[in-house]
C-alpha cells in the first residue's frame, strides 16, 4: 500500500501542542490595553509568539465601534468627564458599549490563518465560550436571534465586538460580572433599547469573585478553541523582547 507523506506530515502537525499564552493585565486603562493588543497583533502576524488571550478589567470607558449610531451616546462629553468616563472611537465591529470595574474583558490575539480563515466559526466559538462558562457558574445563557451578545432570558450580560489585521484577531468579548449597571444609563448598549443589561451576580442572586469567573472563561476558551498547552507570561516578555 502506498502512503502519502503529505498526510503523515499533516497528522504530525495536528499532534503538536496548540499553545496559548494567558496574559493577566488586571485593572487597566482602555487605551493602554488597546495599544498592547496592537503590539501583540504585530508580533503574532510574524509568528514570533503563539496565540494569546488577554484577561483584564477596564477603568470606566465607553467605546464606539464601526457600526455605532452616535445617537446611542445619551450624554455630553462634559458629563462623561464629570463621571470619570473616557470615550474612544475604535475599529472593532458593533455599536457602543461600556467597560468598567467588575466586568471581565477577554481579548484573544489569534491567528485565523491556522483556523481556515473562518471568522464565522471564531465568533460562534466566542459565544460558546461565554455560554459554557456561565453554565458552570449556574446560569443558562444563550444568544438571541437578531441581537448581538450573550443573553440570559431577556437580559444581556455579555457583548462581543472583534477586529482583525491580516487575519490576526483583536478586541473581543466583555462579560458583566458585578459591574455598576448605572453606567449603562449613559448609552443605549449596543444600540439596544427594548431589553436591559444585567450582571452574573444579579442573576445568580449571590456574589461571585471576578477572578473565579475569569478562570471559568479561560477554561471554556481552551476547550472551545482546542488548546492543549497554556502558559502565563508577563506582558513585557511578550512585546519588548520581540521588538513590538
Amino acid at each position: 500500500m502506498k502512503s502519502s507523506g503529505n498526510n503523515f506530515g499533516a497528522l504530525l502537525k495536528d499532534l503538536k501542542p496548540k499553545q496559548l499564552i494567558r496574559i493577566n493585565l488586571g485593572l487597566i486603562k482602555y487605551k493602554q490595553a488597546w495599544e498592547i493588543q496592537k503590539k501583540l497583533v504585530k508580533v503574532r502576524s510574524k509568528s514570533q509568539i503563539p496565540d494569546c488571550l488577554i484577561v483584564c478589567e477596564h477603568e470606566p470607558v465607553i467605546t464606539m465601534g464601526r457600526g455605532t449610531d452616535k445617537k446611542n451616546l445619551l450624554v455630553s462629553k462634559k458629563i462623561l468627564k464629570e463621571r470619570g468616563v473616557e470615550l474612544y472611537e475604535i475599529e472593532r465591529g458593533g455599536d457602543i458599549t461600556f467597560h468598567g470595574p467588575g466586568q471581565t474583558v477577554l481579548y484573544p490575539i489569534i491567528d485565523l490563518r491556522q483556523r481556515n480563515n473562518d471568522t464565522h466559526k471564531y465568533l460562534r466559538d466566542l459565544e460558546s465560550t461565554a455560554i459554557s462558562a456561565l453554565g458552570v457558574a449556574g446560569l443558562t445563557a444563550g444568544i438571541k436571534e437578531g441581537m448581538t451578545g450573550i443573553w440570559v432570558n431577556d437580559f444581556k450580560i455579555g457583548a462581543i465586538g472583534v477586529a482583525g489585521s491580516k487575519w490576526i484577531t483583536y478586541h473581543g468579548m466583555a462579560l458583566n460580572v458585578n459591574v455598576d449597571l448605572d453606567y449603562f444609563k449613559l448609552i443605549n448598549p449596543c444600540g439596544i433599547t427594548e431589553y436591559q443589561v444585567s450582571t452574573v451576580c444579579t442573576l445568580l442572586k449571590k456574589q461571585m469573585a471576578i477572578d473565579d469567573m475569569n478562570d471559568l472563561l479561560v477554561e471554556a476558551f481552551i476547550r472551545h478553541f482546542g488548546y492543549n498547552n497554556i502558559k502565563v507570561k508577563n506582558i513585557d516578555q511578550m512585546i519588548n523582547k520581540k521588538g513590538g
